[in-house]
């Protein structure tokens, strides 16, 4: 009986052992790309917005972002991600801030990135949820 007491221990601890050196190498991988894009708000896009440098990307059609966008925005409407990306935002270390109308686009656009290899790439969901204003026309 001890000795089964003893070897369930042991495992035990290997368990923990194991668990614990396994969780912590989030420093170790930091130079690798993430595998998602990042999902944040309204506010903290805006935080990012005036303390980094961040390029706003617009994954709305044309009329959308010529009737309201957010100011320094840049257009790459969902449709053309995987044909123009490489030339509209060619960095791919660079952090990048989609939007769209509701959420859904900027979502599906920020996989699409992802799989394409950019690194640092925030989805912040729809303009009807940004409180901070807008501009109209094209850039």
């Amino acid at each position: 009986m001890k000795k089964l007491g003893y070897t369930l221990s042991l495992i035990l601890l290997s368990g923990v052992i194991a668990a614990g050196c396994g969780n912590d190498r989030k420093e170790e991988n930091e130079d690798m790309p993430s595998s998602q894009a990042v999902k944040i708000d309204a506010e903290e896009a805006k935080k990012m917005m005036d303390d980094e440098e961040v390029i706003i990307v617009d994954v709305r059609t044309e009329e959308e972002f010529s009737d309201a966008h957010i100011d320094k925005a840049l257009l790459l409407t969902l449709d053309q991600i995987e044909s123009k990306a490489s030339s509209v935002i060619p960095d791919k270390e660079a952090t990048y801030l989609l939007y769209c109308r509701s959420g859904n686009r900027s979502s599906q656009a920020a996989g699409m990135l992802v799989e394409m290899g950019y690194t640092e790439v925030y989805d912040f969901g729809g303009i009807l949820d940004w409180p901070y204003g807008t501009v109209s026309g094209r850039n």
